[in-house]
């Protein structure tokens, strides 16, 4: 039996979505329980809809609720101890739930999360990580936003983490990781790219097999199973792809109704129709997994609609089934282990020599 923590007044849309989406999670996912923090006059009328889940479920009345355009440090000051979203996290801290999920304010999300559950011994900055559909089937990509910069030994942790994420969600024994870079030739990039790929290459980890760089168009064709990168530019890659998406699906849909043989040839194509829309659906991989901290928290796209949470509440009980967290544990002692030497530091002189 998994328990799963719900922000219940997280996102644009609050209990009107998450709570028929915790419906669907646990059609699919019988031996799912749940606890609910939110406004008791928001929720429960919803949850009252849904037998099933309310026989499955116990609500917590929370006051406050962070806004989506709260400052991480405002929420963090104001909702400590008393918001939906805190209490959420705390759940998991306190062992009375195995995964948190919250569609809420992703800064505020990752400030608690970081400031309640604190990050595993071996980890400087945690990382949102995503799961990124692809020609070949489903990759791992991180950090898609939650650290700005990093350092040789942070992007060696993320491949770490990373793999071990794979290892659980896409049950690959030992996932090929490549490092975002703009080339694929080892002279090319910043320093602390090129010294994170000597480390991944010396390092010869059993959990991982280091791929080398990989470019922007390797995301797409799944050319590893791990993509590592720094949150600024993994966090612009994961929403160019968004709107790519999105604007393919809008030409498609304007050249299908143009004409009347158009709207002929797509009524006799509209399976193969279905099967791209299916694939390019948003919603089936929605759910960012923060790496590195003591505890499992997933966080769904705020505006995303029931089936779409319900997929990211999927994503942690996948990761709390395959015991994310001693996965990651077990190999950052593994390589930690056999490079305790502050490599960060030499990162930073090369930065910033003398």
């Amino acid at each position: 039996m998994i328990t799963v923590s719900i922000d219940a007044m997280g996102g644009d849309h609050g209990p009107a979505v998450v709570i028929p989406g915790a419906a669907k999670s646990l059609e699919r996912h019988p031996e799912l329980r749940f606890v609910f923090f939110g406004q008791q006059d928001q929720v429960l009328p919803v949850l009252d809809r849904y037998e099933k889940l309310k026989a499955a479920s116990r609500f917590e009345h929370c006051e406050v609720s962070v806004r989506m355009d709260d400052k991480p440090s405002q929420a963090l000051r104001n909702g400590r101890w008393k918001s939906s979203m805190w209490k959420a996290i705390e759940a998991v801290k306190n062992g009375e739930a195995d995964v948190c999920v919250s569609a809420g304010n992703t800064g505020a999300l990752m400030a608690m999360s970081k400031f309640c559950l604190r990050t595993m011994a071996a980890i400087e900055r945690p990382a949102i990580a995503a799961i990124w559909p692809t020609l070949r089937g489903e990759s791992i990509v991180l950090d898609v936003g939650a650290t700005i910069g990093a350092d040789a030994r942070q992007l060696v942790d993320f491949s770490v983490m990373g793999a071990a994420m794979a290892r659980a969600l896409i049950e690959v024994k030992r996932p090929t990781v490549g490092l975002l870079n703009v080339g694929v030739e080892e002279i090319k990039g910043q320093e602390e790219v090129k010294e994170a790929g000597r480390m991944l290459r010396e390092a010869d980890l059993p959990a991982l097999d280091y791929h080398g760089f990989v470019e922007g168009d390797d995301l797409g064709k799944g050319t590893v199973d791990v993509v590592v990168s720094e949150g600024f530019s993994g966090n612009i890659a994961l929403k160019t792809a968004e709107g790519t998406a999105k604007q393919i699906a809008e030409y498609l849909r304007a050249a299908m109704s143009r004409t009347v043989m158009a709207r002929i040839g797509y009524l006799l194509a509209r399976g193969a129709f279905r099967r791209l829309r299916d694939k390019m659906d948003p919603r089936k991989v929605n759910g960012g997994v923060f790496l590195g901290l003591n505890g499992i928290v997933i966080k769904s796209h705020g505006g995303t609609d029931d089936e779409g949470f319900a997929a990211a509440i999927d994503v942690g009980y996948d990761m709390v089934r395959n015991a994310l967290l001693q996965k990651i544990e077990t190999d950052l002692k593994n390589f930690h282990g056999k490079h305790p030497e502050d490599v960060s530091d030499k990162a930073a002189a090369k930065r910033n020599p003398e």
